[in-house]
């Protein structure tokens, strides 16, 4: 069977996304002749048809719909491939990084500078770019980074290989005027009707507060989009959500903030992630160093 061309695959994927041959042309920024051409030629070569076109309306065959699902993948990992490689071999720029991907206060409220620093001990260390914000799974999805520090069971680690570190229980964040905020301990019944806060960048369900297609692990995310970590504090501050989130996030809390324990939400775990291809052996030293000192740093009753 011929190869299957990135470019052409990028074409379809845009077709089946809009379900328009002129909206996706437009998307990807060429006339809608060639676009057609490029879907049409595609079809030859796979000997199947992918889009069932009408003068009214496109729609995807069961084929098609196996290909916007497996290749949106497959491209994915090409362009993270790409990303990857083009990292490890710059010369410019300090040479070299290793990109670690987390939202801000993500470390289990201070374990990342022990790591840090017990891998700049390792020999053939890398310097350690930090990438911050939500999305953190989607930046080593798509090649940004090469190890993510993340929150399962409530984050995604498919296709990931990932190290526990360590177990935090979780808390709702409120207003220090909210009707729960001098209660020693709260349940997940007691937030009902609360509005939760939605992923802004939704192809990543990684990252507190959202979760799979917009919902969280304890909960129905029903109120207002957060783009960042700051964004979320102030519309909780300003009475606009409720958040539960691990109980590290205490030490990031403003002064017009509380945090309450929920009883009855199920510890969360951070974890660091990288992709399961990865033979990097710098990424495998970082690995190690933070698995240490995860274990020093629960053995010493730290938590």
């Amino acid at each position: 069977m011929d190869v299957v061309e990135t470019r052409e695959l990028a074409y379809f994927l845009a077709v089946a996304r809009e379900l328009h041959f002129g909206r996706a042309a437009e998307r990807l920024g060429i006339a809608q002749p060639p676009l057609s051409r490029a879907i049409a030629r595609l079809e030859r070569r796979l000997g199947v048809t992918l889009l069932e076109r009408t003068s009214r309306r496109v729609a995807l065959t069961p084929a098609g719909e196996t290909l916007l699902a497996e290749g949106a993948a497959a491209l994915d990992a090409v362009t993270a491939a790409v990303r990857r490689t083009r990292r490890a071999g710059r010369a410019g720029d300090g040479g070299p990084r290793l990109v670690l991907a987390m939202k801000p206060g993500g470390d289990g409220g201070g374990l990342l500078p022990a790591i840090l620093a017990a891998y700049e001990r390792e020999p053939g260390a890398l310097p350690v770019e930090m990438l911050f914000g939500y999305g953190a799974a989607q930046a080593l999805r798509d090649g940004r980074a090469d190890a993510a520090l993340l929150y399962a069971p409530r984050q995604d680690l498919t296709g990931l290989a990932a190290e526990e570190l360590l177990e935090e229980d979780q808390v709702a964040v409120l207003p220090k005027a909210h009707r729960l905020a001098r209660r020693a301990e709260v349940s997940l019944a007691d937030l009902d009707g609360e509005p939760r806060p939605r992923l802004a960048n939704a192809p990543d369900p990684a990252d507190p507060p959202g979760g799979p297609a917009g919902k969280q692990a304890d909960g129905a995310a029903d109120g207002p989009r957060v783009h960042d970590a700051g964004q979320l504090m102030q519309l909780i501050a300003l009475g606009r959500a409720v958040a539960v989130l691990p109980a590290s996030v205490r030490g990031l809390l403003r002064d017009d903030l509380t945090a309450v324990p929920v009883r009855d939400a199920a510890p969360t775990t951070l974890v660091l992630a990288w992709p399961e291809t990865s033979r990097s052996r710098a990424l495998a030293a970082f690995v190690r160093s933070a698995a240490a000192v995860a274990a020093d740093f629960t053995a010493s009753g730290l938590r």
